[in-house]
């Protein structure tokens, strides 16, 4: 009696938990619906207010869905492992470039190895690979060794920073994972601002504090380099073009310099710059150590015309992001703009309280993916460890910021190559014909069950509707997501749970065909299909386990799916019928006939 009541305690808390996991869901549910009936957008955004607590408490605990049903963005990254070489070698010169874009060109156009491709270049040009790169002892083969380790650690390192940027942004079960030597699949649901997610994606995070030359070195460059392109247009007249029109100032007609001496591109003109300050020829023209770069916000003019800052900062950091342990996008004393607050370890700390002393009056640079995002004047030392990236633009901009800063910087900048953007009418079609294809089953199933096996088989789907709801409140309790292929899942663990309820009635009857009493062919019945229902569940359960090991995707999805539905059949078939059967034999309304 005492293990009756125990399984009845059982089955009941079950099914409240189970119950209580999914309330969250069917409220999101119910809150969008209420949502849909107001006709403006007054009403619907003072409900929003009213509930907004408990419709983000229901958001965050509901059953999630997967990029199939929900919508969202699939994207193809690759790591760029050429800007990896670039960094990794040493007495960089005209021939190492070259190869380096022998080899960036090949790889385009081939899904080969970059580190193959590289050795193969080196190898046809008959140039040993540590000229370059690591110790000149060594030979070619551990040097390929060694940047075959490199490569794999920044992609695996790669998808780790990706992975954390997501699950700041707050993406519900994306799915991250490499594929092939350099590229990273990233499946996002439910995401709608599209272009957000891809600076969050793209951005290194490369944060750098440099210092700012003054203005005479800044000028005093752009005179240089405006001169050498005026020869460079003159040269080419001279050489047969006497057509074209030479500009007085080839360079200074891209730019605006004022009288204090600060210079301002214009944003039409930017990457064309970029692109020349990059060029050999004009980098050794600048003072030695020092490049230029722009400011990531523009300022706009009196047409319109939007303007960046034109800095010329020393090349080699005072400091890197290494150091940065903690990030916070915030407002700044003016309660009007956005800034990210940033605080160092005992090794920055100590390093940038030497920098900010040594460089009072001064400018430093706060770089990130190599645009400047503030150049204050150092006023006194620092002594705390505390700096601060403003000039942005709005408090999501400062967000974004304050994740990939706390997730750290890539070892190396990635591309996207490939972008899918699944729309919520398409999600919307899915699960109308993913619920259709379950509810027909479940349906057909049920319907077979009673007729074929009568109250025995109404005990069954009982059971059965258990199951679902077991399966159902698991993926919500643990924040998994259901996608379509769990959907199938979801369709086959009905029919698995039904063939052990089948497994279960046959022994059943056939013990009543010999004249047993009924409880008595119950408890046999139960008795003999327990071996064959573990060995069918414990195989479905193993090649359920592997496919979520070794699959990828989809297979996961119907892989978790599975596995749950499995073990929720097991307890369902032998402990839930079960305890039906108890109950309806002491209250004498089962008989041999309700077996069939």
């Amino acid at each position: 009696m005492k293990n009756k009541r125990f399984t009845a305690f059982l089955i009941v808390a079950l099914t409240a938990l189970a119950l209580w996991s999914l309330w969250p869901t069917y409220q999101e549910y119910s809150y969008n619906k209420q949502l849909s009936r107001f006709s403006s957008s007054e009403d619907s955004l003072a409900f929003v207010q009213e509930h907004r607590e408990s419709l983000d408490n229901a958001r965050a605990k509901s059953l999630k869905l997967g990029l199939d049903l929900k919508g969202g963005m699939y994207l193809v990254l690759e790591v760029d492992l050429i800007d990896l070489l670039d960094q990794r070698a040493w007495n960089k010169d005209e021939q190492f470039r070259d190869i380096l874009a022998t080899v960036k060109e090949r790889a385009s156009d081939s899904g080969a190895r970059i580190i193959d491709l590289l050795a193969g270049e080196f190898s046809r040009q008959g140039i040993r690979l540590s000229r370059y790169f690591y110790d000149v002892r060594d030979t070619d083969e551990e040097v390929i060794a060694k940047l075959r380790d490199e490569a794999e650690e920044a992609l695996s390192r790669a998808r780790e920073i990706i992975r954390n940027r997501v699950d700041q942004y707050g993406v519900a079960e994306p799915q991250i994972q490499v594929q092939g030597a350099r590229r990273i699949i990233v499946a996002l649901p439910g995401v709608s601002d599209q272009e957000r997610i891809r600076k969050l994606l793209r951005g290194t995070a490369k944060l750098e504090f440099k210092l700012v030359r003054d203005r005479e070195a800044m000028l005093a460059g752009l005179e240089r380099i405006n001169a050498a392109l005026e020869e460079d247009v003159e040269s080419g007249s001279e050489a047969g073009e006497d057509t074209v029109d030479v500009p007085a100032n080839p360079l200074f007609e891209h730019m605006t310099v004022m009288e204090n001496g600060r210079v301002y591109v214009p944003q039409y003109s930017r990457d064309y710059l970029l692109s020349l300050f990059q060029r050999d020829d004009i980098a050794r023209l600048l003072p030695k150590d020092t490049e230029f770069r722009m400011s990531a916000r523009t300022i706009e003019g009196q047409d319109g015309t939007q303007f960046h800052d034109l800095y010329l900062l020393k090349k080699t950091p005072e400091l890197t992001g290494n150091v940065i342990t903690e990030a916070k996008a915030t407002f700044g004393a003016s309660a009007m703009q956005p800034e990210v607050t940033m605080k160092m370890n005992a090794e920055g700390t100590s390093k940038w309280a030497r920098i900010t002393g040594a460089n009072i009056g001064r400018q430093i640079a706060i770089v990130l993916d190599g645009a400047v995002y503030s150049a204050p004047v150092v006023e006194s030392k620092i002594p705390g460890g505390s700096s601060v990236i403003n000039g942005i633009e709005s408090l999501e901009e400062a967000q974004d910021l304050e994740i990939v800063l706390k997730a750290g910087a890539l070892p190396a900048p990635v591309r996207i190559i490939e972008e899918r953007t699944v729309g919520p009418s398409l999600g919307s079609d899915y699960i109308r014909s993913g619920l259709l294809s379950a509810g027909w089953g479940l349906f057909i199933v049920a319907v077979f069950m009673i007729f074929y096996y009568r109250k025995a088989g109404i005990s069954a789907d009982l059971a059965l509707v258990l199951n679902i709801l077991f399966v159902l409140s698991v993926l919500a309790g643990f924040g998994a997501a259901l996608t379509l292929p769990g959907i199938a899942g979801l369709v086959l663990t009905i029919g698995m749970a039904v063939d052990a309820n089948v497994l279960i009635f046959e022994r059943i009857r056939e013990e009543i065909g010999q004249k047993k009493n009924l409880r008595t062919a119950v408890e046999t019945g139960y008795s003999k299909a327990f071996s064959a229902i573990i060995d069918s569940q414990i195989t479905t359960l193993g090649a359920g386990f592997l496919l979520y090991v070794y699959g990828i995707g989809p297979i996961q999805g119907f892989a978790v799916t599975l596995m749950i539905g499995t073990a929720a059949s097991l307890f369902t078939a032998l402990v839930v019928t079960k305890a039906i059967f108890d109950l309806l034999i002491s209250k004498n309304l089962l008989t041999e006939r309700s077996f069939g």
